[in-house]
């Protein structure tokens, strides 16, 4: 994935210790890593990553 452009929350440093997730766009579904690790990632559909996102912003994981 080294054509990919990857993004991260503008709330992350760009120091030593900041190592955050990372997003990109592939093909219509949705790319995510570790900074600290940009060799693996995984892929969820659009669909799957907006449900996720959605869970998250509702408090259900605490």
């Amino acid at each position: 994935m080294s054509q990919v452009t990857w993004q991260k929350s503008s709330f992350s440093g760009n120091g030593p210790g900041n190592d955050c997730v990372e997003v990109a766009e592939v093909h219509g579904a949705v790319a995510v890593r570790e900074s600290d690790d940009p060799s693996r990632s995984i892929t969820a559909s659009s669909e799957s990553f907006a449900a996720l996102i959605r869970t998250l912003k509702a408090g259900a994981f605490g």
